[in-house]
């Protein structure tokens, strides 16, 4: 098993800057975050030098929070409610200050994803260019009123309060902007349907931070990030960085009145959420002979507000400082180890003397059109010794997981805290496709970042439902504009005359639910697998750096 080394040992083995082979460093970052966080935790030089990303909640991470068609100061909602599971379903706008520090020192950027269309201001697309929202990451947008511009009836204020969209919803995946650049990855949750752009093929092959994507802590939860150090280690200072954000964070500075929504069609749906920026904490370490343990109780400094620069503002009192889960106190106060701290660094030098041993006993136990559950039996950190550091599960669809692909499949973002060898795991698997085969795999990996041998298994999911067929969020599938004069002359009927009547709203709900399909909509045609992520890697390369 891995054990501590002494200082005496590891100056033996570390007389270069470079580590010897066995020797690897067990670095490990801890916080406990309050609800509706979006955080980002990367490693840098001390010198400021950006070396890697660690974790990232998966709205930014995986579902493109940060890299999505439309306007950056589009309305959001619902707001987030952790008593009824509600955290940011709106699809569009990309949230430029989510984590503008860490955007602004990694060095890489992606194209920009825009509409198809073009209509950067506008909510309201075509049809013909809206796929189905697969994954269920993001609902339509919805208002908190059920204001009849935004959607008839009584729909959005269950929405709104419940996070519970009441149909399949419909989106535009958009496309890759040939000369606009974004500093934040696209989605890498979404596999091509017909009526979406080609570019979307590439999406989770520019997305490089799937691997390191989970989803978003609750409040109260002890989250321990641990750093997958590269071989042979450069011994000296760096510098753990967190950077934290969270929408609808109001006070009087930042506030929806100073920070507004856009006069837009359909600006009546969502509300403004740029509150208070982005927060950031820091602490140093060291890769040295000796174990190295620091804190930091007080936050760094903060963000801009709109993503404009990377400049971390100096603490002041423009962020909130008395209000938990607010401003500065984003992250929660921990005591633990005779230490208070908002963010904790251990770096312990360690000797691997083994692989981790491979799970076991991998079986699916139940099948549903979009979902599966699964279970396994924990392996060890060194074998069946120990505790494994973490669990790395993939599906792919229509071919097999081997050693050769796994790292290009899909990542779950289920996430599995390794309890011992022996015990009993569980994993959620979720946005699947209907009457599809799926390879599901699941390896252990050790502090030392070595990993298990691979386990898989297969599923077919079952038949699609019935009933799910819903508009792309228009009112104006047939005309593909929400600025037609005809459309003008329909809304208007609408809301005056049939919303008067509930023959009217039977008629209204009628129209949203079935008219888009007998108008000849594609849905979900036939689905186009995303191309191998080997065959363009030269490609996406050069795309992805300056």
């Amino acid at each position: 098993m891995k054990r501590a080394v002494s200082a005496v040992l590891l100056g033996l083995l570390a007389s270069h800057s470079a580590l010897a082979a066995d020797v690897c460093y067990d670095v490990k970052a801890e916080l406990s975050p309050t609800d509706s966080l979006q955080i980002v935790v990367w490693v840098e030089t001390a010198d400021g030098q950006y070396i890697d990303t660690l974790y990232m909640t998966a709205k930014t991470g995986f579902y493109g929070l940060g890299n999505r068609p439309g306007r950056m100061d589009f309305n959001s909602g619902p707001i987030p409610n952790p008593a009824a599971g509600v955290d940011d379903m709106w699809p569009y706008g990309r949230r430029l200050g989510v984590f503008p520090v860490w955007a602004h020192r990694h060095n890489l950027t992606w194209p920009e994803v825009v509409f198809q269309d073009g209509a950067e201001n506008n909510l309201s697309h075509s049809q013909g260019i809206c796929s189905q929202e697969v994954t269920g990451a993001y609902c339509r947008p919805v208002s908190s009123d059920n204001d009849p511009q935004c959607w008839p009836g009584n729909r959005d204020k269950t929405i709104w309060d419940t996070g519970t969209c009441a149909t399949t919803v419909y989106t535009d995946k958009g496309k890759l902007d040939i000369t606009r650049m974004s500093l934040y990855p696209p989605r890498a949750d979404l596999m091509r349907t017909g009526v979406d752009s080609s570019d979307v093929e590439m999406y989770s092959t520019l997305n490089t931070f799937d691997a390191i994507t989970h989803a978003t802590p609750k409040a109260g939860d002890e989250v321990s990030i641990p750093w997958s150090i590269p071989p042979n280690p450069t011994t000296g200072n760096y510098v753990m960085w967190v950077e934290v954000s969270k929408a609808f964070d109001f006070n009087d500075f930042y506030s929806a009145a100073k920070y507004p929504g856009p006069q837009v069609s359909y600006k009546e749906c969502g509300l403004p959420y740029r509150g208070q920026p982005s927060v950031v904490y820091s602490v140093p370490f060291s890769l040295a002979p000796d174990v190295s343990v620091s804190t930091a109780v007080d936050y760094a400094g903060f963000g801009d507000v709109n993503g404009e620069t990377g400049t971390l503002h100096a603490p002041d009192e423009t962020i909130t400082s008395d209000t938990p889960g607010s401003g500065a106190l984003r992250l929660q106060l921990v005591s633990a180890d005779g230490q208070l701290f908002r963010l904790r660094v251990t770096s312990v030098p360690v000797l691997d003397y083994a692989q981790p041993g491979a799970p076991t006993r991998l079986r699916v136990r139940d099948v549903r059109p979009t979902a599966a559950e699964l279970d396994f039996v924990e392996s060890g950190d060194d074998g069946d010794v120990g505790v494994a550091s973490r669990y790395d599960i993939r599906v792919m669809a229509n071919q097999d997981i081997t050693e050769d692909n796994f790292d290009s499949a899909f990542p779950v973002l289920a996430t599995v805290t390794p309890v011992g060898p022996g015990e009993p795991a569980e994993v959620s698997v979720s946005g699947l496709l209907p009457e599809t085969e799926y390879s599901i795999g699941v390896r252990a990996y050790d502090d030392c970042r070595n990993p298990s041998p691979l386990v898989v298994t297969r599923l077919t999911t079952a038949d699609r439902e019935v009933g799910t067929v819903d508009a792309c969020f228009i009112a104006t599938a047939a005309y593909g504009s929400a600025m037609a004069g005809d459309v003008a002359a329909l809304r208007s009927f609408r809301d005056s005359a049939l919303a008067s009547s509930a023959l009217g709203e039977l008629a209204i709900e009628t129209y949203y639910t079935f008219g888009p399909a007998m108008a000849g909509v594609i849905g979900e045609s036939d689905v186009l697998r995303a191309t191998a992520r080997a065959a363009i890697a030269p490609l996406v390369q050069r795309i992805r750096r300056r």
